[in-house]
């Protein structure tokens, strides 16, 4: 099979506000948690502001003019105040903590289930390690976007409002000198953004490589250690290591200098604040509490501009992981069902290729004006080198891919118009590399059917040749076999796999090269639960060592897809083409080791 280059999505460094609406929208089912999130963090900006003002009445009408029962009628107030601030500070913390999980789960949810509707050419050309950064860490990023980052920017805002309204109450000529240093912070920040989102995006890009760069090492280790790569694959590690460092430090260094940019301005106006008011205070009969209230104001602005100067950045960090999971949830399966896609009820039938072309992405066509008639119940064997096409030929009959050109019919109907269930669960299928789930023995074979009972399991284990090594395991059926199967040998891994197959009564069975990498002893008991899941069903079985398909009832050689040669075993052998070729030489180099008395075990 082909593999296409990932060339990952480049994004623009424009600001994208609909991208924050997307993020924005994700809070929209749990909208009653949002509610109450958002009235509680503006009940305790309110009353942060207030508390300010309520400092102001302290000096001027308790203190400075000595009325002591004003003083107390005050505090009184501060203190009942102080009450209601508490539980609502609780109440926006744990909001913000279950609408971050609510979103989490929902989004890593939503992002699992579209992968399992996407084509298998998705996973083709898509790196392990990229999908997976979209489903941890990006979604993580943008969970808390949603829920911090809301909640800073949120009570930033209100904040703002709120001392820029009492500011006015108290003296309007000030305030007109705070509010002349907004338009400046706004030009700063338009100076920043481009450049940080620019690098966050980077650092986004270059952990999805690192990502998959784990997943690789991880599960290449024998292979690495086998031929000594531990360094050079060090050394590679250590390029994108140092690559995101240097991209993160750029990042870091760019949102370092914008807080003190904005802490410069904002000393300008306290210094503006302070010797204009001092100016006032004979003139205008500003009162001194008034002056302290309003450098509180001014502090009491600075820390959310500054705040909401952090979220910033970190706003422009999720924005580029959630540029990568919606490109992830954007895209769309190659093979979809029509829009009056049926259930036949069943696919069996004669199996025909008509006229049939197809290329992976905009490669070297696979097959070219392919036609091929299976009847009902027939075995197909598939041989020849490798890239020549059968496994393009399994893969368009099980429509994990789909004709680029003519067609292909089950039972004399166009298959495409069965939807992909119909298909895709009529269809058992025992790869050259089978893969096991983590769990038991049993467990694995009821992925087969669900519903299997135990007896039911065992019985398919008997007629896959498979029950006699799991009864000989520590705990049978419910022993644990690792995570891929790692536990158990190839063999033994194959025959549960065709124990599964025959659990899943398939209507149409698929054999891909499932004796390569097996001893002659499991390939008798391989072709035991071979012979039991073919009886009476179309079956197509993929081959390398010859000795497995002299049953099947048509043999094709295939080569640069298309068929050289068809016919039963024996008819291959007396005509001396290709096949004969293929078999006398892997029997010749069969007898060569068994009669080669140097040979090692």
């Amino acid at each position: 099979m082909s593999v296409v280059e990932f060339r990952e999505e480049e994004f623009s460094t424009e600001f994208n506000g609909q991208t924050v609406l997307r993020i924005l929208g994700l809070t929209k089912p749990h909208w009653p948690w949002l509610i109450g999130f958002v009235v509680t963090i503006g009940v305790v900006s309110a009353l942060d502001a207030y508390f300010t003002f309520l400092g102001k009445q302290i000096i001027d009408e308790g203190i400075l003019a000595g009325d002591r029962v004003a003083l107390f009628q005050i505090i009184r107030t501060y203190a009942l105040l102080t009450i209601v601030q508490v539980v609502n500070v609780f109440g926006f913390i744990y909001l913000a903590g279950v609408l971050g999980e609510r979103v989490q789960y929902d989004l890593r949810k939503n992002t699992f289930n579209h992968l399992q509707n996407l084509s298998l050419s998705y996973f083709d050309r898509t790196p392990v390690g990229w999908i997976m950064s979209r489903v941890t860490s990006d979604s993580e990023r943008i969970a808390q976007l949603v829920t911090w980052g809301l909640l800073d920017v949120t009570w930033g805002l209100l904040n703002i409002g709120t001392a820029v309204y009492f500011m006015l109450v108290i003296n309007w000529q000030l305030a007109l000198i705070v509010l002349m240093m907004i338009p400046i912070l706004i030009i700063i920040a338009a100076q920043f953004k481009k450049k940080i989102l620019l690098q966050f995006r980077l650092v986004r890009k270059i952990n999805s490589k690192i990502t998959g760069a784990y997943n690789e090492q991880i599960a290449g280790v024998r292979v690495i250690k086998a031929l000594n790569r531990e360094v050079k694959s060090l050394n590679e590690f250590s390029e994108l290591t140092t690559e995101m460092y240097n991209a993160s430090y750029r990042a870091a260094w760019l949102s370092a200098l914008f807080l003190p940019t904005v802490q410069f301005v904002s000393a300008l106006a306290i210094g503006a604040i302070a010797w204009y008011g001092g100016l006032q205070v004979p003139v205008a009969g500003i009162t001194i509490g008034g002056i302290q209230a309003f450098i509180s104001y001014i502090t009491f602005m600075m820390w959310p501009i500054q705040d909401l100067a952090r979220v910033y950045a970190e706003m422009q960090h999720a924005i580029a992981s959630a540029e990568r999971v919606f490109s992830l949830t954007d895209s769309t399966p190659e093979v979809q069902d029509k829009p009056d896609a049926f259930d036949p009820g069943s696919i069996q039938g004669d199996i025909s290729f008509e006229d049939v072309e197809f290329f992976y992405e905009k490669e070297t066509l696979i097959l070219e004006n392919f036609n091929l008639n299976v009847r009902r119940g027939e075995t197909i064997a598939l041989v020849g080198p490798t890239g020549g096409g059968k496994s393009t030929i399994v893969n368009l009959v099980s429509r994990f891919y789909e004709p680029t050109k003519g067609r292909i019919t089950i039972g004399g109907q166009d298959y495409t118009d069965f939807s992909l269930h119909a298909i895709h669960t009529r269809i058992g299928m025992v790869l050259q590399t089978p893969h096991l789930f983590s769990g038991t023995v049993r467990e694995n074979l009821r992925y087969g059917r669900l519903d299997a009972s135990a007896e039911e399991i065992q019985n398919a284990a008997e007629i896959a040749g498979a029950h006699d090594f799991i009864s000989k395991l520590e705990k049978g059926y419910d022993t644990e076999v690792g995570e891929g199967g790692i536990l158990l040998s190839v063999g033994q891994k194959q025959l549960i796999s065709l124990a599964r197959a025959l659990l899943a009564d398939p209507e149409i069975f698929i054999m891909d090269e499932a004796t390569s990498s097996v001893d002659t002893l499991t390939e008798a008991l391989i072709q035991q639960g071979m012979a039991a899941l073919t009886d009476e069903r179309t079956s197509f079985i993929i081959a390398h060592r010859l000795s497995t398909i002299k049953r099947a009832d048509r043999i094709l050689v295939i080569e640069n897809g298309k068929i050289l040669e068809m016919g039963t075993h024996a008819e291959l052998l007396e005509d001396k083409g290709h096949y004969y070729k293929l078999y006398t030489e892997q029997f010749r180099r069969q007898l060569e080791q068994e009669l080669d008395p140097f040979q090692q075990d």
